[in-house]
């Protein structure tokens, strides 16, 4: 399987911006799946503006982003913010499309509301766990500060997950602390990790991307298993 981290900054408040730097990165990148940061369709600080971009799921957002899994045989994930049904509530998301149009929807369970988090001030609390069960295999979806807390990485492993897929839009001030973590989600869990994070700047909060890809993490499964 050919994965794609696209370690990308995105445009602040431009969902067609965005939607069309996603669609330029999978055509390129001829890969099973591709992965964009947390809030990658509207950019993570959009604040006041969530509840003008938020959409529901399926929702335009989400047609567009089939259509592009559709034409180049990829599954895409995205962070984006979630409007519910009745309009109501808004949700930190993750959105997963196939080739085929099958979609999984994972709203964010820990919102990050602490230093230059304000999550708490625009989004509900997710409530379950989403395993995709793809042509990929076996995919455990999570959101950002959601990998610090052990149990949700377990639950994965239990429903027989293949990979967790984390999106992210961390700082670089505590980016060493995911360079940290996310490995011990693979090792104590034996399952590969996919994570990738939004970069760039987004009103004066710098945004890194882990600087460790996937390697490791799929290096220390094997490990794992030799010594099985």
């Amino acid at each position: 399987m050919r994965v794609a981290l696209a370690q990308l900054a995105p445009k602040l408040l431009h969902k067609e911006a965005n939607l069309r730097t996603i669609e330029t990165t999978v055509a390129k990148s001829g890969a099973d799946l591709a992965m964009f940061g947390e809030m990658f369709l509207t950019g993570y600080m959009a604040r006041d503006a969530f509840p003008r971009l938020a959409e529901t799921i399926p929702g335009p957002a989400t047609d567009r982003l089939s259509k592009i899994a559709a034409e180049f045989g990829t599954h895409v994930l995205v962070g984006m913010p979630e409007r519910d049904a009745k309009g109501r509530h808004l949700f930190n998301a993750s959105v997963l499309v196939a080739p085929d149009g099958e979609l999984w929807r994972y709203r964010k369970i820990h919102p990050a509301n602490f230093g230059p988090f304000e999550e708490g001030l625009y989004f509900g609390r997710g409530s379950d766990l989403v395993l995709a069960e793809t042509d990929l295999g076996k995919l455990g979806l999570m959101i950002c500060y959601d990998a610090f807390f052990p149990e949700l990485g377990k639950a994965y492993a239990l429903q027989g997950a293949d990979a967790l897929a984390i999106v992210s839009a961390s700082p670089s001030t505590i980016m060493s602390f995911f360079d940290r973590n996310i490995p011990a989600r693979a090792i104590v869990n034996t399952l590969i990790v996919l994570y990738v994070n939004v970069v760039g700047n987004e009103l004066n909060i710098g945004l890194q991307g882990s600087l460790q890809g996937n390697v490791p993490h799929a290096e220390a499964l094997m490990r794992v298993k030799d010594i099985e």
